[in-house]
């Protein structure tokens, strides 16, 4: 974007509010830790039981089929924090170690029906994701780096909202690191405004394989986007950088768009803005992707495949949730709110997996 195309869309210079919260302030509160009491946890269980006896399938459950007449009311605040203020929660203190698999998943899906809607997280049409080592290779082109033990950068999944629940640890790492994408902005524009400007333009970013029909291997959209008067980001650095290698008729980035990239990437790692969290079993992590950026730290797992790291994974899509511009719909098939974001191509078939494979 040249200095006019951003005078005529009128950026702010910097954006207040609790979203723009800085990791070293966050890391000395407690406020984004919610837990779980003893009450809400016997509701979570009857439900789930009650859900079970029901004869019900996972696609049926929902704030209907599964009351939490406690615990909805404070899930509805939480969701509200989540979209309009600081843009995460970690919902801690479910005993996952009590329940079967199938009970985790009914518990943790109908937690995040009270937030939105499920959405595919792959061309499979898994809506109940799991993010485990699976020995991917990340050189083919359809491996994603949550298939493997790797670190990865910061980044937004193409959803509204993405929650995590901790099943398992790693023997070591694999730490949950988040930023503010807004206070990612803030610092860009005190220190290289011109460098932000680049960050308005589309980038083509890798589907990794999971085409919808008729599209092409990638797609192009801004990594920041002034909209409604909101900052909405959507970043995938690997992603776009893969997309320049794996795709010689994708645009070719500029030099000012690459260094714009390595800026971001260095503002994301910076100790200031970044905040670490560790993940205890049971814990559920909610994310607003239009204002969180997320990764993970290299791990080493156990070598037992019962103790081996397990993360279930929701995407999800708010009613609630901001409008997005129409760029968008390149990755989210449509912006209308509560029924956009996932992967979706042909012969994707929406299903619940208990197994990771």
């Amino acid at each position: 974007m040249t200095q006019h195309a951003m005078d005529r869309i009128a950026v702010p210079r910097s954006i207040g509010g609790p979203a723009a919260w800085r990791g070293s302030d966050m890391a000395q509160s407690s406020d984004w830790i919610e837990v779980l009491n003893e009450t809400e946890i016997a509701e979570i269980e009857q439900a789930t039981r009650a859900f079970q006896a029901s004869g019900l399938g996972f696609d049926n459950i929902s704030e209907e089929t599964y009351p939490l007449p406690g615990l909805g009311p404070r899930l509805k605040s939480i969701l509200r924090d989540v979209l309009d203020g600081r843009g995460f929660v970690l919902l801690r203190g479910f005993p996952v170690d009590r329940y079967t698999m199938e009970q985790k998943a009914i518990a943790y899906l109908a937690i995040g029906s009270y937030l939105g809607s499920f959405c595919s997280q792959n061309a499979a049409g898994h809506l109940l994701g799991h993010v485990r080592d699976t020995g991917a290779d990340i050189k083919k082109p359809k491996t994603r780096f949550y298939q493997t033990n790797r670190g990865l950068e910061y980044h937004t999944d193409s959803c509204d909202i993405v929650g995590l629940m901790c099943l398992k640890r790693s023997k070591s790492g694999g730490e949950s690191r988040i930023v503010s994408s807004v206070s990612v902005y803030n610092e860009m524009m005190k220190q290289r405004p011109d460098l932000a400007a680049q960050l308005f333009h589309p980038f083509p970013t890798d589907r990794r394989g999971e085409v919808p029909e008729g599209g092409n291997p990638w797609f192009d959209v801004p990594v920041f986007n002034w909209y409604a008067g909101q900052l909405t980001t959507i970043f995938v650095g690997q992603y776009i950088r893969s997309a320049q290698l794996n795709f010689p008729e994708a645009r070719r980035l500029t030099e000012a768009e690459i260094e714009a990239l390595e800026f971001m990437d260095k503002l994301t790692n910076d100790p200031a803005l970044c905040l670490e969290m560790e993940f205890l079993p049971g814990d559920m992590q909610f994310l607003h992707n239009h204002q969180i950026l997320h990764s993970r730290t290299d791990y080493e797992d156990w070598p037992e495949p019962e103790n081996k790291r397990h993360l279930l994974r929701l995407w999800l899509a708010p009613k609630e949730g901001r409008p997005l511009p129409d760029s968008f719909a390149a990755r989210y098939g449509s912006v209308t709110p509560g029924s956009r974001g996932g992967v979706i191509v042909q012969g994707t078939r929406l299903h619940f997996a208990l197994d990771p494979a």
